[in-house]
């Protein structure tokens, strides 16, 4: 890299930080007339752009050997599509649960708090991607650790990040898997003659599909994968509110909670499921590092302008889709489902079969374009490990066991725990403080903002607001889980 080439130059003449360019230089007449000359000060100039260079290009060599860095090509436009396929998909469609309990007005207000709240912890991060030092946090990990220590960092924000990458892709082939098994129902109706696939068999071909599409080797050659899953996401999501609201209100439908209007527990774990549909945060500084990085054009400027492209777009789609399908459904929103759900189940008979074709099938690419970005960082945990040791790259036959394990695993984890989703909000409500607590408290450990001032106060209180919120929701998840129950049953998915 032509980067790394200038540093080489800069270490080459420079033994000490204090040494200047005339003491590299042996004392004497000729050396002292060409001193003076404007390419002497053309060197010199060139030697303080190396060390303005400098500060952005201190890598961990084995960045270059891991799919999240490995390719440093991103710019703009792939970053908001990266930031569009992991901030957008499946758990929009339950976004109007929210409402059920918090209603018309508190479900606005929360829904609008809690994407600006989100939205500055994005900022937050993307500023916190490269050190004073030089260093670039390209995994959320890593900053972790450096923010609170190795054993710290490890123990607040590990379980979490495992969960939204694993957890989420488990989660992928159960939506994806089961919305594969409606398509082939829609396709065939009642006069197909083909025996129609089982729910494990959609799981096989779901995850079988989406190991093939794993195998392409970083995060910087998925980018088209993402904008498939972008464009999906928005169109599924887009297509379900308007045909929700043409179609109009269902019948019997009215806006009082299923629950009882008091219980503070449905309402906080109404605000877990808000603060849940905002994901995608374990994901953005390794997003940011897939971007080349200069002292005059760091990379949080374009990865910056990408987010606000993307999340311009999201609330175009969540706001809608919230709102619109409360307003058409009401309590009678299904529980299982969602949106997609209640499309299926009160306006199949008056849309067109090719429109519920149309919007299953776009659900189930999104799925599959999601699952990718959300298995990289376990890829590149999986190779970290074994460069570690080895201290090479991993060889391309390594690189594919792993892919193949991860897809096997959870599939298997998806066979085997049918129940999982049910228990979502609880395990949500613990990663909670990845997306809107733990972004504050290292920026104040990092940054050491004046104390007593502004962004001092700003963070403390949104970092603890943000704990509190994170302890609220697991309780009302486990509030949730008593008053309903759930089916527990292994190895039969429904």
């Amino acid at each position: 890299m032509i980067m790394e080439e200038m540093v080489e130059v800069k270490r080459s003449i420079s033994s000490t930080p204090s040494m200047s360019l005339n003491d590299l230089f042996l004392k004497s007449p000729y050396v002292s007339r060409f001193m003076n000359t404007p390419m002497m000060k053309a060197l010199e100039n060139m030697h303080g752009y190396i060390e303005q260079v400098d500060l952005f290009t201190k890598l961990d060599p084995q960045d270059d050997w891991l799919p999240i860095t490995e390719s440093r090509k991103g710019n703009v436009y792939y970053a908001a599509f990266h930031v569009l396929s992991s901030g957008i998909g499946f758990q929009a469609l339950v976004l109007p649960f929210a409402f059920i309990s918090l209603g018309w007005i508190w479900g606005i207000i929360c829904l609008c708090v809690v994407f600006l709240w989100q939205f500055y912890t994005l900022w937050l991060l993307i500023q916190l991607h490269e050190s004073d030092s030089g260093v670039r946090h390209s995994r959320y990990l890593k900053l972790a650790m450096a923010a609170f220590g190795e054993k710290l960092g490890k123990l607040l924000a590990l379980f979490p990040i495992m969960y939204l990458s694993g957890g989420t892709c488990v989660t992928l082939i159960m939506i994806g898997g089961s919305t594969m098994k409606i398509l082939f129902h829609l396709i065939c109706e009642d006069s197909c003659t083909l025996k129609p696939l089982t729910t494990i068999e959609c799981y096989l071909v779901f995850t079988g599909s989406a190991i093939l599409l794993a195998q392409l080797p970083n995060l910087d050659s998925i980018a088209w994968v993402s904008l498939t899953g972008a464009i999906t996401a928005i169109s599924y999501c887009c297509i379900i509110w308007i045909l929700s609201i043409v179609q109009g209100k269902v019948s019997h439908i009215n806006y009082e909670s299923q629950y009882e209007t008091n219980n503070i527990f449905s309402v906080w774990n109404s605000l877990g499921i808000i603060a849940f549909a905002f994901r995608g945060h374990n994901l953005v500084l390794e997003i940011q590092g897939t971007m080349h990085s200069e002292a005059r054009e760091p990379s949080r400027l374009a990865m910056w302008k990408g987010v606000v492209y993307a999340y311009l777009v999201i609330a175009l789609c969540l706001f809608p889709l919230a709102i619109g399908g409360y307003w058409s459904y009401g309590n009678l929103l299904p529980s299982n489902g969602g949106m997609l759900s209640a499309l299926y189940k009160y306006h199949k008979h008056d849309t067109p079969n090719f429109i519920m074709i149309m919007t299953t099938f776009l659900v189930v690419v999104n799925s599959l374009s999601s699952f990718q970005i959300y298995a990289m960082p376990v890829f590149d945990n999986l190779e970290s490990r074994y460069t570690s040791m080895k201290n090479k790259p991993c060889p391309r036959w390594l690189r594919i066991a792993f892919r193949v394990f991860f897809g096997c695993l959870a599939l298997f984890i998806s066979i085997a725990l049918p129940f999982l989703p049910s228990l979502a909000g609880l395990f949500g409500g613990i990663a909670l403080p990845i997306t809107l607590a733990y972004p504050c408290f290292m920026w104040i450990v990092i940054k050491k903002p004046k104390k007593y001032s502004t962004d001092w106060y700003l963070n403390w209180m949104l970092g603890i607001v943000g704990m509190v919120l994170s302890v609220l929701v697991v309780i009302g998840a486990i509030w949730v889980i008593v008053e309903l129950g759930i089916k527990i049953h292994f190895f039969h998915p429904e």
